[in-house]
Formats: structure tokens, C-alpha cells, sequence
């Protein structure tokens, strides 16, 4: 009987065969399966695309498909597929030592799926197996995936591309215990090219800036030399400047619930107090409501109450004089009257309410109070501690009374 080989072309020698060959083939047997075990083959596969098939020497060393690493080689033109027989039961070791940008897939003669395929960038080596009918690549645990606690034995390069998550994850970087995150870079960015950029506190915490020395903190509006820009000294009584650019403003913007606020609090140091502001003056925490409209009169004066609450007041130059008056009428406080008291004489009635302060005028028009007499109807008010009506007989008068309370009422101001 002859005999028979292997599918990596050992071969099996049949009873009473072979007679006096036994140790060279036996040599060549053992030269094989060491070949199986460990050997190197470089295989060229240079050219456009094609498929190349591994064949084996069936009692021979030195075939490419007998051999435990590969080394694919030469410069590639086109895609290359290359094929192992069916039936072969092996490890490989494939090194894709091509040049040329093109992919160089590894099946089965007859492989039912996609084997293992080298991406056109791909020059690295592949650890692979052969059922018998379909190639499979062996993993080594060399995907982060794998290993639940990796270490780096070395920097991390990136090589041009991103740290990137799915499904909207987060990317957390947790140093441990003390440990800082730091941005050893020049210029940090935050956000995508045409998205505003937020910087928060993640919860409740304080998001402090600080610098690293004796350096400033400038927070610029954007990237141009000419911004706006906040400006915080690193020194010891720095100043914190605020610079809008050319015509811009310092503004302070309010929202939907309330108008922008500005808060002035007290120095916390025992006994001193902000310059300009006597202690006590100011509460801990003094605020100050503004208008939320421009003043009606030019010339009005921002005046407040004592709950801070800000508003426009219009300040006259004195009483607010009437036109001429002929006929009786009730008189308003803040203002004054010319009376002209010529056809007939009539009552200037005062008002029927007063509070201290309130001043009226009343001044002889035509000089005609001695024979035409101008009275003052007190209302419901004594005037000069009386509760009688004033009669005015005098040529060209001119006085005023003024409210003081209601045991003296009305006194006359110029006598």
C-alpha cells in the first residue's frame, strides 16, 4: 500500500512501505511538523488584484501552507484575497508586510464567511486560525473592551483621531484622590465650531477659576486682540477691571422675574468700612431697585424710598403759578394764584385735606384787594389757629400760607 499524506503533506507511511527509507522520511516528517510549529515563510503576492492559493509539498518541506508564520510581502496594486485549501485544520501567524493602499483578505477556499481582511492601513500582524472550512481571527485581549482594568505602559497617542462615546454618554476622566486633571496646552476649547460653549460646576459645587502664578485672569468676549474683556489681577489688592470695547457697555441684565440688580455690601473687617459709606450706612445686604423706564421730564432726579425702591421725580423751581383767576375756586397746594379781584369780589377756597408743609400763594393781580375784598375759605382747616374764613383788604398783597397741624392750620408765611 503507497503511502498517504496529511493535508500540511506529512506523510503517513503504510505497512512494509518504504523499505530502507524509513529514517529520511521519518527526518522530513519531523522537519514538517517544526515548520507547522514555529516556521517563517515570506510569500509574495505583489500585482493588482487576484487571489493567491497557499498550496502544500505533500513529504517535502517549505510549503507556504505548512508554515506557522507568514509574511505577506511585495507592492500591491489592486485588493488581494488570499486562500487556504479546505480541510486544513491550522494556526497562523500573518504578518501584512505589503505596501500599496489596498486590503488583503485571508479565507477558506470555500469560507462561508469573510475570513479576516487587513484594511487598506492596516500593516500590522493577525493572529488567525483554520476550521477545516472557514478562516477566524483569534483574540488577545488586544480591545480595551476586554480588559476591565487596562493600563497604559506609555503615553497615549491618539494618532489624529478622537476620544469619542455612543449613545450620548458622558466621557468622565476621574483622577484619584488629590489627583488634578490637567490640559497641558496653550489654548483650551470648549464646544463644537458653530455651538455656544457652557462651562458648569457638575452639581452643586463652586466652579472656581483660578491661574497657576503670578499670571492675570483675562476673560475675553471672543479670540480678537480688540474684545471686551474681564480682567482680575493676581496680586495682592488687585483690581478686578471690566473693559467693553469701543462704544460697548457694562450692563446688567435682568430676566424675566426681575430687573438686573447691583448689591453694595458692607466690608466684613471689624470696624472699617468701603470708603464713601459711613459704618452702618449699608445693611449686610442692601438692595437697590431701579426704574424700569426712562424719566418723563429732562432734568428729573433719581430719588428712593427707604426700602431702596428707586424712581423719577420731577423737581420744580418752586410753586407751580396758575392763570389768572376772576371767580371763585378751590386752590391746590403747590400752587400759586394771581387774583384779580377788579368786576367783583370772590372766595379762594383752601384745600379740604393738608399735611404739614403744604404751601399755596396768592398775590393781588390789579391792586384792587381794598375795594374788591379777595377771601380765604378755610375749608375744614383753622387758619392762623382760627376757625374763621381770612379776609385780604390790602392794596397789591402778596402771601402764602403754609399747613403746619390741625390746632394752627394755615399760617400766613409773609406778613
Amino acid at each position: 500500500m503507497a503511502s498517504t499524506y496529511t493535508n500540511l503533506g506529512v506523510e503517513k507511511m503504510a505497512t512494509g512501505e518504504n523499505a530502507g527509507t524509513w529514517g529520511t522520511k521519518t527526518n522530513t516528517n519531523l522537519e514538517i511538523l517544526e515548520q507547522i510549529a514555529g516556521g517563517y515563510k515570506a510569500q509574495s503576492i505583489a500585482g493588482g488584484a487576484q487571489t493567491t492559493t497557499l498550496t502544500v509539498s505533500d513529504g517535502a518541506t517549505g510549503a507556504t501552507m505548512a508554515t506557522k508564520v507568514i509574511d505577506l510581502t511585495g507592492t500591491i496594486t489592486g485588493n488581494q484575497i488570499v486562500t487556504i485549501p479546505d480541510g486544513t485544520e491550522m494556526q497562523y501567524v500573518i504578518k501584512n508586510s505589503t505596501s500599496g493602499g489596498y486590503t488583503v483578505q485571508i479565507k477558506g477556499a470555500s469560507d462561508s464567511g469573510s475570513g479576516y481582511t487587513f484594511s487598506t492601513t492596516n500593516k500590522k500582524t493577525a493572529l488567525i486560525y483554520m476550521d477545516g472550512s472557514d478562516v477566524n481571527e483569534i483574540t488577545t485581549g488586544g480591545d480595551v473592551v476586554d480588559d476591565t482594568s487596562p493600563q497604559l505602559g506609555g503615553d497615549l497617542d491618539v494618532n489624529g483621531y478622537d476620544i469619542v462615546s455612543t449613545s450620548n454618554a458622558d466621557i468622565d476622566i476621574v483622577p484619584n484622590g488629590t489627583g488634578d486633571v490637567v490640559l497641558a496646552a496653550d489654548t483650551v476649547k470648549v464646544g463644537d465650531a458653530a455651538a455656544a460653549a457652557v462651562l458648569t460646576s457638575n452639581g452643586a459645587g463652586t466652579l472656581t477659576v483660578t491661574t497657576g502664578g503670578t499670571e492675570n485672569l483675562i476673560l475675553n468676549t471672543n479670540g480678537g486682540t480688540n474684545s471686551s474683556n474681564i480682567t482680575i489681577t493676581d496680586a495682592a489688592n488687585g483690581d478686578v477691571t471690566i473693559n467693553p470695547n469701543g462704544t460697548g457697555d457694562f450692563v446688567i441684565q435682568g430676566n424675566s422675574d426681575r430687573a438686573g440688580r447691583i448689591k453694595i455690601y458692607e466690608d466684613t473687617d471689624a470696624g472699617t468700612n468701603f470708603a464713601s459709606f459711613t459704618v452702618g450706612s449699608l445693611s449686610e445686604d442692601t438692595t437697590y431697585t431701579l426704574p424700569t423706564a426712562l424719566p418723563t421730564t429732562t432734568g428729573d432726579a433719581l430719588t428712593s424710598t427707604d426700602a431702596g425702591v428707586m424712581s423719577w421725580t420731577t423737581i420744580s423751581g418752586g410753586q407751580s403759578w396758575q392763570a389768572v383767576k376772576t371767580t371763585g375756586f378751590t386752590a391746590v397746594a403747590g400752587e400759586g394764584y394771581f387774583c384779580n379781584t377788579t368786576s367783583a369780589a370772590f372766595t379762594a377756597t383752601l384745600p379740604a385735606s393738608a399735611s404739614q408743609g403744604d404751601e399755596i400763594n396768592f398775590i393781588d393781580y390789579a391792586g384792587t384787594f381794598d375795594t374788591n375784598n379777595l377771601t380765604i375759605g378755610r375749608n375744614s382747616h383753622k387758619i392762623q389757629g382760627s376757625a374763621a374764613d381770612l379776609t385780604v383788604a390790602v392794596e397789591r398783597a402778596g402771601f402764602a400760607l403754609v399747613y403746619v397741624d390741625s390746632t394752627q392750620g394755615w399760617l400766613l408765611k409773609d406778613k
